[in-house]
């Protein structure tokens, strides 16, 4: 007769991460929110302070709980800085082979935005796209003079999209933008002519504000097609 293993019992301190979360839940706290101090969870979960300790390190590390030395402890806010380190570290470990992982995220984002565009097309002719008419003079500024700043393009989409009203965009986009960032040495310097990335960001606003859809979907490929040719360059 086989002898099934049982599955191991939790750890203590796993256990207490549970705890903390479900009374997050139970009190309806919300981001921001204080928690109690380490001894009023240690009396509540019946956990030793060891246990809390660790417990609170580890839903620190996730975002789940913010530790503030010397003001208490409060429920987190999200943060995908987990996310976009671990897709930093893998996208350049990968470089040798192809660079893959980083040419498989820039496809994400290319998807991401191509249904985004459609989405705020479908806001209809009275959302306000005057934030994002400022921002793309302001490219164009920067295109006649020299390089567009990284963090003139990154406003871009970030304005572009903020009508939508969803604040994961915002995050997704923005860890997207930190990965490909922080592997600039490795990317090297754009070769495309700075007046062609603001023509293409150009090209992305006035499809929107025409309500042109499908012009709209092409300008996003066309965008990316440059963020792509640098990829394929580089070297193994």
């Amino acid at each position: 007769m086989t002898t099934v293993p049982r599955p191991a019992r939790p750890s203590r301190a796993a256990e207490a991460q549970e705890g903390v979360k479900d009374l997050i839940v139970r009190r309806g706290l919300v981001a921001g929110d204080p928690l109690p101090t380490e001894s009023e969870l240690m009396e509540e979960l019946q956990v030793s302070r060891n246990s809390i300790r660790e417990a609170l390190k580890a839903l620190q590390a996730v975002g789940i709980v913010d530790i503030r030395h010397g003001f208490g402890m409060f429920v987190g806010r999200m943060s995908l800085a987990g996310l976009v380190n671990e897709l930093t570290f893998h996208s350049r470990i990968t470089l040798q082979n192809g660079a893959n992982h980083l040419a498989h995220l820039i496809e994400i984002r290319e998807i991401l935005e191509s249904g985004l565009v459609e989405r705020l097309i479908e806001l209809g002719p009275e959302v306000d796209l005057a934030p994002v008419a400022a921002v793309m003079a302001r490219m164009e500024t920067e295109a006649e003079a020299g390089p567009v700043s990284p963090e003139t393009d990154r406003l871009f989409h970030d304005l572009l999209y903020r009508p939508l009203g969803n604040p994961l965009v915002s995050q997704l986009l923005g860890a997207f933008w930190d990965v490909y960032y922080q592997l600039r040495d490795a990317l090297g310097a754009p070769d495309e002519p700075s007046a062609d990335v603001a023509k293409r960001h150009r090209d992305i606003y006035t499809a929107v504000l025409a309500g042109d859809r499908a012009a709209a979907v092409a300008a996003v490929h066309a965008h990316f097609e440059g963020v792509r040719n640098r990829v394929a360059k580089i070297k193994t």
